[in-house]
């Protein structure tokens, strides 16, 4: 056969194109989507060979080929409002939101040959999971593990985010919808804890299917099924990110009467990270005196000033371009390995003790093996230091706080950011798991916007995968999808200037700026420090 010169560029351009694609998908990538058999699709579940997906509409029950899309079979509803459907390995299930019965229907006949009532206010989708049925409930805004004999309930916990819509069981956790933030959200059943989320790949995720490799999702909005990429090593998802200008700034006064003899100022320096691109080079005024390093490889700007008289006034600053995403890393907890997997480099560079967390302290000591006990898993550990802070903490620097150490913050109960931080890596490191703390300045609000707080929070080594963001402050929160966004997310709304394992010898244990000053006779001092946001115009 022959083709025009054109067709067979066209060809391999497609070829070319269609293997791209396939080497760029990522977790939480659609792999493939097709229509769905009507467009007021519900409930979807696999049976091994297909899938099988209702319409409230038609009430009917499709039986489709996950290849292509083509209709299989169909089966007439068992009730007037089917919501969610269940393979259990040789019955379909089925549930209805307005009759609330479960139905166990035989495929080959149609036939529901079992029918209970399922005992919830309004079930939305449901998944079986080898031994039970699981629910989830819009109303009561929870999930649920259901006896498949008679209906009962036997255990529950809260949905994650408080829309739940659809369900799937992986063969270890569960999958559940929301569609009021549009996520998918991966659940320990044991705990109800969110261990990870991706995106939905549409507005209004129903019913989820799990194949034994990916995971499907019909939208109620789109009406189309999708599968979903889930095993692959690039865990980062990206937005499309924003172009800024960030002025960071030290003011240092001297009101005297006596004279500053020497000051030396310090500004972090950022550097290129998953979360910010550097878009020029970054420039100081005035020239910095030198550019140094400390031990912990974060470069500095340092400023030496010398002989600052009665009313002299001292400013540095930073600009700095660049662009700053809104970052997700998805962890799959069984592929941390154990604290032995951890390189003796890293271990040793970050297991080591330091003023701020006093890891041999009896209290810090005691306490680590209290929360943690036996545990190996790198993710796992950190996750019940990472729960304990939540459960134990609150942000509020009154009457006393800041910058306090670990054993006096976790006797005390309360914390600042920097805080939950140093608690966090003195449990962490106490253990033998390493962890650092990173140090930004935060867009407050508007683009156009003024810091003077700034943000600290956590990273943990992970095997496998290597530095991730734990931060106890950002997921002191209610919700079990509230409390996961501490873990893994980064905000598009930080530029992080610092990146350290505690007391160095410029930086101290502070981030951003830090300064030393020597003065003779009396000196009246004031500093502030502050960081300016403005937009750039692309």
């Amino acid at each position: 056969m022959k083709f025009a010169k054109g067709t067979t560029i066209l060809i391999i351009l497609l070829i070319l194109f269609s293997a791209t694609f396939s080497v760029q998908a990522r977790i939480g990538d659609v792999i493939s989507s097709f229509p769905a058999p009507g467009h007021f699709s519900t409930g979807l579940t696999f049976d091994g060979k297909n899938l099988w997906v209702a319409d409230r509409k038609t009430d009917l029950l499709y039986q489709i080929n996950p290849k292509n899309g083509a209709v299989v079979k169909t089966l007439p509803a068992p009730g007037f409002s089917v919501t969610g459907l269940a393979w259990d390995g040789s019955h379909l299930w089925a549930i209805d939101d307005k009759e609330n019965f479960l139905y166990r229907i035989n495929t080959k006949t149609g036939e529901a040959e079992r029918i209970i009532e399922s005992y919830t206010r309004h079930p939305k989708d449901i998944c079986w999971d080898g031994k039970l049925l699981w629910v989830v409930d819009d109303k009561l805004d929870l999930v649920l593990s259901i006896d498949p004999e008679d209906g009962m309930m036997i255990d529950n916990f809260p949905s994650p985010a408080g829309n739940p819509d659809g369900v799937a069981f992986d063969g270890e956790h569960l999958w559940i919808t929301d569609r009021g933030n549009d996520m998918l959200y991966h659940v320990c059943p044991k705990s109800g804890l969110v261990i990870g989320a991706l995106h939905a790949p549409a507005p209004y995720a129903r019913g989820l299917a799990w194949d034994g490799k990916a995971l499907w999702n019909v939208d109620y909005q789109s009406d189309k099924i999708y599968q979903i990429k889930l095993d692959d090593d690039d865990i980062l998802t990206r937005d499309e990110g924003q172009a800024r200008k960030l002025e960071n700034t030290i003011d240092f006064r001297n009101y005297g009467p006596g004279e500053v003899t020497e000051l030396d100022v310090y500004i972090a320096i950022p550097e290129n990270r998953d979360n910010q691109e550097l878009l020029a080079p970054i420039t100081f005024e005035p020239k910095p005196t030198d550019i140094l390093t400390d031990h912990w490889g974060q470069k500095v700007a340092h400023y030496h000033v010398t002989n600052l008289k009665s009313g002299e006034f001292f400013r540095a600053t930073m600009i700095v371009k660049a662009r700053v995403y809104g970052i997700e890393y998805f962890i799959d907890p069984h592929k941390t390995g154990t604290l032995n997997d951890i390189p003796d480099d890293i271990k040793k560079k970050y297991l080591v003790d330091g003023k701020k967390l006093m890891i041999h302290d009896p209290f810090i000591q005691n306490l680590a093996k209290k929360i943690v006990g036996d545990e190996k898993n790198p993710y796992k550990v950190a996750r019940k230091i990472f729960n304990y802070l939540i459960n134990h903490l609150s942000y509020n620097l009154k009457p006393v706080g800041g910058w306090n150490t670990a054993p006096t913050v976790l006797k005390r109960g309360t914390a600042s950011c920097s805080e939950y931080s140093f608690s966090f890596i003195a449990l962490a490191r106490a253990v033998g798991l390493p962890a650092r703390y990173v140090g930004a300045v935060s867009r407050r609000g508007d683009d156009a916007s003024l810091d003077e707080v700034f943000h600290r929070w956590c990273e943990v080594y992970l095997p496998h995968y290597g530095w991730i963001p734990f931060d106890a402050n950002k997921g002191d929160k209610k919700r079990p999808a509230d409390q996961a966004a501490g873990i893994g997310d980064t905000d598009r709304r930080y530029i992080i200037t610092t990146t350290s394992g505690g007391g160095s010898e410029y930086m101290d244990w502070t981030y951003n700026f830090n300064y030393h000053w020597k003065s003779k006779d009396k000196c009246r001092i004031y500093t502030e420090y502050y960081g300016e946001w403005e937009p750039i115009e692309e």
